[in-house]
């Protein structure tokens, strides 16, 4: 996909390559705090190379444009759960799966939690500058066991029935695990007690369906997933070791954007 650069009014501009805002940039061993997101932290994951470049040396990746049909989903079930909250009573997909002792979690800073792009859960790493956060989409509270749930909607269209199984196993779901992992870290460390069992609010379109109509149906599922953070400390450990390194990392030998960079330069 080619990307064209434009400003804040639709208007094409110059694309520079590299990012313009100082604080989205980190100097190694610097002392100033350092903003982490856990989309961030998934990069590191996924291709240290390309993490490196972007955070230390400061290369903005082409844009991609926005999910916007999954987006809505995202806002219409916010509300939903958002009137639950207020009124303190089940939703209709807990009482489905007969948790009518779960409820939306209240909390005066739910809407900041959930604002990723400005705030999220937000936690010191330790003794260091890095500062973790993640923009969560719902926390549920588990009355009987007095915990938080950590919930997650996803959005999909596929024509078989969502599985359990299936769902977790699925090689493009690996990252929705990391996600639930790291939320659990955060909530952990800002001196929440986190139920084991984290859901999946699972949406499937209906791709079966006799006609449109100007109405897309879909098939909501709770896909249960045990969360585990034991792995995430070492990982954030390694991940300030490399942007504390004068040295650009390896790239993943499977990353698709490092061996573009590499075929592009070779025929100029």
């Amino acid at each position: 996909m080619i990307s064209l650069k434009r400003n804040s009014k639709g208007e094409l501009v110059d694309a520079k390559g590299l990012r313009s805002r100082a604080s989205s940039i980190y100097s190694p061993n610097q002392a100033e705090d350092f903003k982490i997101s856990r989309s961030k932290f998934t990069d590191f994951l996924l291709c240290k190379k390309c993490f490196y470049l972007d955070r230390v040396k400061g290369l903005a990746s082409p844009g991609m444009p926005g999910w916007s049909l999954n987006e809505t989903t995202d806002i219409l079930l916010k509300k939903e759960f958002d009137k639950c909250r207020e009124e303190k009573v089940p939703h209709r997909i807990m009482k489905e799966y007969k948790l009518n002792h779960v409820v939306p979690f209240q909390h005066e800073e739910m809407d900041n939690w959930r604002n990723s792009l400005h705030h999220g859960l937000k936690v010191r790493f330790k003794d260091s500058n890095i500062i973790l956060q993640g923009g969560i989409d719902d926390l549920w509270h588990d009355t009987k066991e007095d915990k938080l749930i950590v919930v997650d909607y996803k959005s999909q269209a596929s024509f078989k029935k969502v599985s359990t199984e299936a769902y977790l196993q699925g090689i493009y779901h690996q990252g929705y695990k990391i996600q639930l992992d790291f939320y659990a870290y955060l909530l952990q460390e800002m001196g929440f007690q986190v139920l084991d069992t984290s859901y999946f609010y699972v949406c499937n379109a209906d791709r079966a369906a006799l006609d449109f109509g100007g109405i897309m149906r879909f098939e909501e599922t709770l896909v249960p997933y045990q969360w585990n953070c034991d792995w995430i400390e070492s990982e954030v450990e390694s991940m300030i070791s490399t942007l504390n390194s004068p040295k650009i990392p390896e790239s993943n030998p499977s990353c698709e954007n490092c061996a573009y960079s590499r075929e592009r330069l070779k025929q100029l």
